[in-house]
């Protein structure tokens, strides 16, 4: 049975997937994993990609790359996100990686990773009927996808990410309630566009930061993604780990069950996003999915 894999370059992250299509043509997942490189990491001040994270992305994608190879993968798919869609030297560092490990990056657009992230939520959840909004929210951008049933209505990418306001609002350790309100408002102004909407039937929220959330709220010391695919996030969990990451410094969110060590410094930010999301749409509570851009170009680009 046919085996591919696809590397999901983002702004914090870089994901990898390997997955095997069997003859029915359901695709069963041999490897699924995340590697925190911060491509991003002070590119909202500087405008370009720091020679130390593009070393450290570059060798994480090649890691992956060979990784994939040795696992049987016919092809390799790569993308990359907000990152490399706004950083000036993104070509430097796309033409760095071909070179050293001939994987092409294939940077896309906002709208057509909404497009895949709502393929990946529809393939992975089995939704009923109804009215579905999806947001993936991630190190630089927050992409948005409302549509009913299978069909796609609108979709849009906007620039709300974890690591600017962290880096921004000084989110990553102890925060006064003067400052969270700070970011809480900035965020809230950032996401105008999803104002004035109708309620959806069903919120899905995805990325590192949701799954992390969800991990937290099930005590999870191993990350297991049966348990975080398809759990539910109240807002009320939401705001009890707002306020558990407000008043810890950066290492001791790293103590907390369930949150990857890594992500510590910008969790507050993440949930302060999600939590923005389910005010602004009005619901009380968001179905996780655990399957995120990596699966829906699985399926868009090998099935």
């Amino acid at each position: 049975m046919p085996i591919y894999a696809v590397i999901d370059v983002g702004t914090n992250s870089v994901k990898l997937n390997i997955s095997e299509r069997t003859q029915d043509g359901v695709w069963k997942t041999l490897t699924d994993r995340a590697e925190i490189t911060r491509l991003g990491e002070d590119l909202e001040k500087a405008g370009a990609i720091s020679d130390a994270a593009m070393q450290r992305t570059a060798l994480a994608i090649c890691n992956m790359a060979t990784e994939a190879t040795k696992a049987g993968a016919l092809k390799i798919a790569a993308v990359g996100t907000m990152g490399l869609r706004t950083a000036s030297n993104s070509q430097q560092f796309l033409g760095a990686v071909k070179s050293r490990c001939g994987i092409a990056i294939e940077v896309i657009p906002g709208e057509e990773e909404s497009r895949l992230a709502y393929l990946a939520v529809k393939s992975g959840l089995g939704l009923a009927e109804g009215t579905l909004a999806i947001f993936d929210t991630g190190g630089g951008s927050t992409q948005f996808t409302f549509g009913r049933g299978s069909s796609v209505e609108e979709r849009f990418s906007l620039n709300v990410g974890a690591v600017k306001y962290t880096e921004e609002y000084g989110l990553a350790g102890i925060v006064s309630p003067e400052q969270l309100q700070l970011a809480l408002s900035a965020i809230s102004t950032d996401l105008a566009r999803i104002d004035h909407r109708s309620s959806p039937d069903v919120l899905v929220g995805m990325g590192g930061a949701i799954t992390n959330m969800a991990a937290v709220k099930h005590n999870l010391a191993k990350y297991d993604p049966d348990v975080v695919q398809g759990s539910v996030i109240e807002s009320q969990e939401v705001d009890r780990q707002i306020g558990l990451y407000r008043s810890r410094t950066t290492d001791d969110r790293r103590k907390v069950v369930g949150l990857q060590p890594k992500r510590a410094d910008v969790i507050l930010a993440g949930a302060c996003i999600v939590h923005t999301v389910l005010k602004k749409l009005a619901k009380d509570r968001l179905k996780v999915s655990d399957r995120g851009l990596r699966h829906g170009v699985l399926i868009d680009r090998f099935s």
